[in-house]
């Protein structure tokens, strides 16, 4: 598979020229679960629908799997023109009668086995969200028939309803992609009946439906056109108003985090009023959310009083959300500057990658020699390692040439 990868990407037109070969591959991918490849085949031009009869076809396959990213990676808009609308109505289907059944249940049925289920929890794509993957009596499959039922119902135009959605998400945690995806499509509405389905939430004894009521909120702002939009508005209102009252730490800590893209007074006290919460949660929200005014060079006083105490903290995950926040204040402050290099030292390599890029877009020299005691990029870190140590070599560069 990972020769397949290489060659696809050594040589562009490889589907053009053995379509066969790229096909198979294609199907070979689905049954390995392989999503990355199996995007990157059909981006090269495989045909998902153009298997041999003794083998299932990808997409229905990966429904059957349980697996979103991989759906989405098969109908992707380059091809979905190719299935059918009776292929995808059976395919619905299929989700449902999973969805419908439980996960657990429909693969005991399949499996005709009452043995013991192996359980963890799994990336299933290359973004935020997590799916369960069960095994038993050899065979795999992932829970997330509730995020494709979904998907598959706006691929045939219908229109899933709020209640629905909001119940296909609460049957599953926070991070699961059925969770986040009720959650988007929610917020996309921008509609009354959406809007209330938020509200009652908030409203809500439990907990668990309050979280999910704070990150529908919070996304009610954050695909605002404008500020001066209607449900941006509501949204940032209600979002001050619930921090005042929340008791629980993690439905707080993301309506704390709802407020940190919105530019206020309001959304800064509110902030502010949750500095010194017991809980580390709350704190990196906050520590997230100051800082991000309507000039990013500008900062008000309380709150750079606030990430300088936060910078301080004994929690290594707020220190790194509050030097993120510093860095993008890139004001050459010298009181953050300094606060900032005394975590140059710190025994965790990356607050010391954090530092290093919040001082270099400070424009501080202390950035340079910081970047070179941290050597290359880590095996198996690269990606997020370069992104610090990037702006401090980009720093150098510019130093240099003045």
């Amino acid at each position: 598979m990972l020769r397949v990868k290489q060659l696809l990407e050594e040589r562009h037109d490889l589907p053009h020229e053995g379509p066969d070969d790229a096909t198979a591959a294609l199907a070979a991918a689905v049954q390995a679960r392989h999503t990355d490849i199996a995007d990157l085949l059909i981006r090269r031009g495989a045909v998902p629908g153009d298997i041999a009869p003794d083998r299932l076809p990808p997409l229905r396959e990966a429904v059957d799997f349980g697996s979103p990213a991989l759906v989405d990676a098969l109908t992707a808009t380059s091809i979905l023109h190719r299935y059918p609308t009776s292929e995808l109505r059976e395919l619905r289907d299929l989700a449902r009668t999973w969805h419908e059944a439980g996960t657990e249940a429909e693969l005991r049925r399949r499996t005709g086995s009452s043995g013991d289920v192996a359980y963890t929890r799994v990336q299933d794509d290359e973004g935020y969200y997590q799916v369960g993957e069960l095994t038993l009596d050899g065979m795999t499959v992932r829970d997330g028939h509730g995020a494709i039922l979904t998907e598959l119902e706006r691929l045939l135009g219908i229109r899933t309803s709020c209640g629905d959605l909001v119940t296909r998400a609460l049957e599953r945690e926070e991070g699961h992609t059925a969770w986040g995806r009720a959650a988007i499509l929610l917020s996309h509405r921008r509609e009354p009946e959406a809007w209330a389905a938020a509200e009652t939430l908030r409203a809500d004894t439990d907990p668990k439906r309050r979280l999910f009521g704070a990150e529908l909120t919070r996304l009610f702002e954050l695909f605002a056109d404008a500020h001066e939009e209607q449900y941006c508005v509501l949204a940032v209102a209600a979002l001050t108003d619930w921090s005042a009252e929340e008791t629980d730490p993690a439905v707080l800590a993301e309506v704390l985090h709802g407020l940190s893209s919105y530019q206020g007074p309001r959304a800064e006290a509110a902030l502010l009023a949750h500095l010194a919460h017991r809980d580390p949660r709350v704190r990196r929200a906050v520590a997230a959310g100051l800082g991000t005014s309507m000039d990013g060079r500008h900062l008000s006083d309380a709150a750079r009083d606030g990430l300088l105490t936060l910078l301080r903290d004994p929690d290594t995950d707020v220190r790194i959300a509050a030097c993120r926040s510093a860095g993008d204040t890139a004001n050459g402050d010298p009181g953050l500057r300094d606060a900032t290099a005394a975590l140059l030292d710190h025994p965790e390599r990356r607050v010391r990658l954090e530092a290093v890029q919040a001082l270099a877009l400070h424009r501080d020299e202390r950035c340079v020699d910081a970047a070179k005691r941290l050597g290359p990029p880590r095996p198996g870190h690269q990606e997020e390692e370069l992104y610090c140590l990037e702006a401090a070599w980009r720093y150098e560069r510019h130093r240099e040439d003045a």
